[in-house]
């Protein structure tokens, strides 16, 4: 019984501390900015829009300045980088009891090895909207780049 459930406790911490690259990835992801998207700008942003619309889908500008003819523009900057670093470790472990029941005689023996990868990409994306005189989209724009 005692042999059982020390073998079910050692399983349990060596598994334990695995998680891929990508799960880690999904974790630690801030999701708040996830909404300032190329994508989100095609599908929502429309010209004739009033600002309250633009400020509900893409949240506050980053900037707010004024054009030649006093008009306010409005600038979404954002820069993200993403960093994936990942590592596995492979290897023999074994823990071996002594008699009866007791961890006297016992001993914790293994060979491992490591190794890892990192990979880093750095996105940017600058939307401009420029309003009219009440307030509304007057036109907009992007530029998006990755590398």
């Amino acid at each position: 019984m005692f042999r059982t459930i020390l073998s079910c406790v050692a399983a349990s911490v060596m598994i334990s501390g695995c998680m891929s690259a990508g799960q880690h990835r999904a974790e630690v992801r801030d999701e708040s900015t996830d909404r300032l998207t190329v994508g989100t700008v095609q599908r929502e942003i429309r010209v004739g829009m009033p600002g309250s619309g633009v400020i509900q889908v893409l949240g506050a500008p980053n900037v707010v300045t004024t054009d030649e003819n006093r008009l306010e523009v409005w600038v979404y900057d954002k820069v993200a980088t993403e960093t994936v670093q990942s590592s596995s470790s492979g290897g023999v472990s074994a823990l071996i009891l002594g008699g009866s029941g007791d961890l006297a005689g016992g001993a914790v023996g293994g060979v491992s090895r490591a190794a890892g990868a990192t990979s880093r990409t750095q996105r940017t994306l600058t939307i401009v909207i420029r309003m009219d005189a009440e307030g509304r989209v007057r036109d907009f724009s992007y530029r998006a780049s990755q590398f």
